[in-house]
């Protein structure tokens, strides 16, 4: 699988536009804040949905065999059991990258696409390996100068 750093930074640079499996119109949900982050990046996200018509101002498709655009990550917040369905539904569509999220492992689902010609990637954040490695952690409060490896120069140690 790709998880290695080349190829996670590889795919991020080519690939743009993203559509996020299992996205939530919850503010507070991880998917959300993943898609908010990657749309202030640049990225195009295409929420999949059945929930909802529409999340993040983007019109939200129930599959990804619904999307009328072409989509280059396939990017997944579901359980790891439901990730081989999906696989098979990015390979349908011409998908260049299978994403599975943190916690969600479905090597199978990795596997069929890899045979595919698809990148795989799995139990990755795509949010935080964009943060990680095209400066972006001050999302986060690092590099703020609230959170800082410096002592304070008021600790006597």
């Amino acid at each position: 699988m790709h998880n290695d750093i080349p190829t996670l930074r590889r795919i991020l640079h080519e690939n743009r536009v993203i559509a996020v499996v299992g996205l939530s119109a919850n503010w507070y949900r991880p998917s959300y804040f993943a898609a908010k982050y990657m749309m202030e990046h640049g990225y195009t996200i295409i929420p999949v949905n059945p929930a909802y018509k529409e999340v993040l101002g983007q019109k939200c498709y129930a599959s990804l065999r619904d999307i009328p655009v072409k989509v280059d990550i396939v990017d997944c917040f579901r359980k790891t059991e439901e990730i081989l369905p999906i696989a098979e539904d990015a390979i349908a569509i011409g998908a260049r990258v299978l994403w599975q999220q943190l916690g969600v492992s479905n090597e199978a689902a990795a596997r069929k696409a890899l045979a595919a010609g698809l990148d795989a990637v799995l139990n990755r954040c795509v949010k935080i390996e964009h943060a990680r490695l095209f400066g972006g952690l001050n999302w986060a409060g690092v590099n703020t100068k609230v959170i800082s490896a410096k002592r304070p120069r008021w600790l006597s140690y």
